[in-house]
Parts: C-alpha cells; sequence; structure tokens
C-alpha cells in the first residue's frame, strides 16, 4: 500500500536538511543530492515545494534562522525583567542554537560573509534579520533605561551595533581558529561590557 507524507512535514524535513547543508558547506556548495538524502525525500518533493535551491536557501533564512534569532533574542528579553541580566543569560547558554558548532561559526554571519556580495535576495533577508536583532537589544536595553537598571548616557542602539559585532566577531576568530576557548574569552569580555552598562547600584 503507498504511503503518503505529510506535505509540512515534507516540507520542515527539507528546510532542516538544507540547514545543515548550509551550516556545514556554504549556500553555494550545498549539495541537494545531499539534501535530499538527508530528508528522505524526492527531488519531485522538493520541487513541489521549493521552484529553486535559490528559494530554498531563502526559505532557510526567513523560517529557520531569522525565527531562531528572534527566539533566542528578541522574544526572550521581551521577557526579561532586567535587560542587562537577560542579555548575559543568553550569552551564557551553551549552545546558541540547536546543532551548532563553533568549528562551523554563526550560521547567519557565514550567510552574510557568502552571499550578501553575490545576491541581493541574500543579503536583504539577511539584512532585515540583523536589523531585528539589533532594534530588539535596543529596545530591551531602552526599557532598562526607563527602569533605571542602564545608564542613562548608554545609547541603546549603538550598543546593540557593539554586542552584535563583537559577538559575531568572536565567532568568526574561534571558527578560524578552530578553538573554543577563544570564543570563551571573547564572551567573558562582552560581558563585562554589559556589565558596564548597569546603573550603578543597581547590579
Amino acid at each position: 500500500m503507498a504511503t503518503h507524507r505529510n506535505p509540512d512535514l515534507t516540507r520542515r524535513s527539507l528546510l532542516g536538511a538544507a540547514f545543515r547543508e548550509m551550516y556545514k558547506s556554504g549556500f553555494q556548495a550545498a549539495s541537494l543530492d545531499n539534501i535530499l538524502s538527508n530528508a528522505n525525500v524526492t527531488k519531485g518533493a522538493l520541487y513541489h515545494h521549493f521552484g529553486s535551491k535559490q528559494e530554498l536557501g531563502y526559505a532557510v533564512v526567513d523560517e529557520l534562522i531569522r525565527e531562531h534569532i528572534l527566539n533566542r533574542w528578541v522574544r526572550s528579553l521581551e521577557k526579561a525583567e532586567n535587560p542587562i541580566d537577560g542579555l548575559l543569560a543568553i550569552l551564557r547558554a551553551k549552545e546558541p542554537h540547536p546543532g551548532f558548532d563553533q568549528r562551523l561559526g554563526c550560521p547567519l554571519n557565514n550567510l552574510a560573509q557568502e552571499m550578501s556580495p553575490l545576491d541581493e535576495g541574500f543579503r536583504k533577508r539577511l539584512e532585515g534579520v540583523f536589523r531585528e536583532w539589533r532594534q530588539g537589544i535596543a529596545k530591551a536595553l531602552r526599557r532598562g533605561q526607563e527602569r533605571g537598571q542602564v545608564r542613562s548616557d548608554v545609547d541603546p542602539l549603538e550598543s546593540a551595533d557593539f554586542f552584535i559585532a563583537a559577538l559575531e566577531g568572536s565567532l568568526s576568530l574561534a571558527k578560524n581558529a578552530q578553538d573554543t576557548d577563544v570564543f570563551d574569552n571573547c564572551k567573558a569580555g562582552l560581558a563585562s561590557y554589559l556589565k558596564g552598562l548597569r546603573t550603578p547600584g543597581s547590579s
């Protein structure tokens, strides 16, 4: 008897397999054969859900990478009583995302470095993810200022930009060095920076 796979499950499997392949190999070198094999689906199923490899890559950004950033950073900070404590807790978490491998770096930054100069669709999507991340941190810091938790002389967007740039840079250094200690050292420096944003006496 023929079995019929749930279309939503098939689509999710393709996205997950595509993310893992792109994370390991980059978008341009990502193998559709590997994606199909790892998702256990046919080429026909792939093209039923996605018109091209490019469309599949866009969906990985829109539906997986963006959602991860929103869930881990933006939405969690919206719930934090104190933005500095919230940022420190996220920073200290052992795994930034499922399947994270320090040897491979940050999926968002990897794609931005690879595809931004080559494909405007990727560039705009990735820029949008970074923008939402920056704005989410800045908004949390502004709330902290209103509550007296963050120094009033801190520029929230400037601090958000610096934090993200430093975090992404630290992941790139650790990826290049293939040394987790590099990332740990950078995280310690970022933690000190965040603590310095507190209003004196608020910690």
